[in-house]
């Protein structure tokens, strides 16, 4: 038995050695340099105000020009070529002119190029020299499946110092990511690496996920064999434990003992990344849930336009209420119950009865909603700063809503947050003690992925001697 593992230890180390030291070192990169998005506040910084005067048209016709029949959400943005309604359900979005309702996709490099200019204007960002490069389904920085909806993207060069690239979505004419030179370089030496996302896999979301997660699981089934060999091959003098090995052998021995716990937790939580519902439950919301939560509202009762300065106005339902909300900054904006609008003025959030109404039409047993705190174990948060986030605890089932627009931010039952800690805690060290000390937590995470990449090295030094001894006898 102990040969056995031995073999397959030696032979699977050396397939692996070097995926180890990739995984430790683009990890470190990772943590200081995300994959490249749009952030809210980038998004929202580069939105001008409604031209209300342009408006001629109401949400429902906009509904209707946009045959999106059970849209769920509707927006009203600014755009270069005037003001358009953003048609969104579940799974499609489209747009329209709020002028007249005629198809406001994107098909032309002038216009791409002026939307992506304006955007860039508003941001403070260098467009003089904007150009558009491409339209492609998928490039290495669009590949994620949130992008779906808008392609092709069409991309377009600022032409500034940093190297901006804007990718702007033919579906609603919107911007909708950018990175610069600085992104993408530190990207290609973090994420894509990590994630071994390369274009021509991750295009292919099925493939992808079985390659990454098969390759995930043997090297930790790798790791698990050699914390088995490195433990019996303790020995013990006296009070002094030592290595049977010498050189690099010893060097790989010791380092693994220290490094053991990190390794094996490391990387059974880098597998668990890939779950996809495998083991633990996905948090989606069930089929009967999601009929409630996007039950298409009647349309007709959306109140038009509201305040002159707002950069982005949107139309939800909550429980059957059509609300308007009215954007004027990242952290600003007004919420108008439109069924109520003569009775009731606007406030800024919804309250916890709106909240309760939907969540005890989700499950039964719902308790008050409360507001969840910074530093809760479960993390969620509003893209608009400031904004509420409720929980509802139904028995066992919690839900997370937004109070700023109503979506639900998480739906946790106990298989879901187990896995916040078997995959989150375990491979970023979100424990809530760390982020409350962000300086310690960077230290650790470095430290302790230097500490695995050194182990892994002593594995390459190894297994190419090993090789090297194999082919040439």
């Amino acid at each position: 038995m102990m040969n056995a593992i031995v073999l397959l230890h030696r032979w699977l180390g050396i397939a692996f050695c070097l995926l180890f030291a990739m995984w430790f070192a683009s990890g470190i990169v990772m943590h200081f340099v995300p994959f490249p998005s749009l952030t809210e506040a980038e998004r929202f910084s580069g939105l001008t105000p409604v031209d209300r005067g342009e408006v001629r048209i109401t949400v429902a016709d906009a509904v209707a020009a946009s045959e999106i029949a059970d849209a769920t959400r509707v927006r009203l943005v600014q755009r270069s070529d005037g003001p358009v309604y953003v048609v969104s359900d579940r799974s499609r979005v489209g747009a329209v002119h709020a002028s007249d309702g005629r198809d406001a996709s994107v098909t032309s490099a002038d216009v791409a190029v002026g939307i992506a200019r304006d955007h860039a204007r508003q941001r403070g960002l260098d467009a003089a020299r904007a150009a558009m490069i491409s339209g492609a389904d998928y490039d290495q920085w669009s590949v994620p499946n949130g992008f779906d909806r808008h392609r092709p993207l069409l991309r377009v060069a600022l032409g500034d110092a940093a190297g901006t690239e804007a990718y702007v979505s033919s579906r609603t004419g919107e911007v909708v990511l950018d990175t610069t030179r600085s992104e993408r370089g530190w990207n290609w030496a973090g994420s894509v690496l990590h994630w071994i996302y390369p274009t021509v896999l991750r295009s292919n979301w099925s493939l992808w996920d079985q390659v990454v997660s098969t390759l995930s699981l043997v090297a930790f089934i790798a790791a698990t064999l050699g914390a088995v060999l490195g433990i019996t091959r303790i020995r013990i003098r006296g009070r002094r434990v030592s290595s049977p090995y010498r050189g690099w052998h010893a060097l790989h021995h010791i380092i693994g003992l220290v490094a053991t716990v990190f390794v094996l937790t490391w990387s059974f939580s880098g597998w668990l990344s890939m779950d996809h519902g495998r083991l633990f439950s996905r948090g989606e919301l069930t089929p009967t849930e999601a009929g409630v939560v996007y039950a298409t509202p009647d349309w007709t009762t959306a109140s038009p336009v509201g305040q002159p300065s707002a950069r982005e106005v949107e139309w939800f339902a909550v429980s059957g209420v059509v609300y308007r909300r009215d954007r004027i900054g990242l952290a600003s904006q007004t919420l108008t119950k439109t069924a109520e609008a003569s009775r009731s003025g606007p406030v800024a959030f919804l309250g916890e009865k709106d909240v309760h109404d939907l969540t005890t039409r989700l499950a039964p047993d719902c308790g008050a909603p409360s507001v969840l705190a910074d530093n809760d174990d479960y993390p969620a948060h509003s893209a608009v700063p400031g904004a509420p986030v409720y929980r509802s605890r139904c028995g066992d089932l919690w839900f997370d809503i937004d109070g700023a627009d109503g979506r639900v931010l998480q739906r946790l039952d106990a298989s879901r947050r187990a896995y916040r800690w078997f995959y989150g805690a375990l491979h970023t060290l979100d424990f809530p003690v760390l982020m409350a000390h962000p300086r310690l937590r960077d230290i650790m995470v470095v430290g302790l992925c230097l500490l695995g990449l050194a182990f892994s090295v002593t594995g390459i030094v190894i297994g190419w001697r090993r090789l090297r001894s194999t082919f040439a006898a």
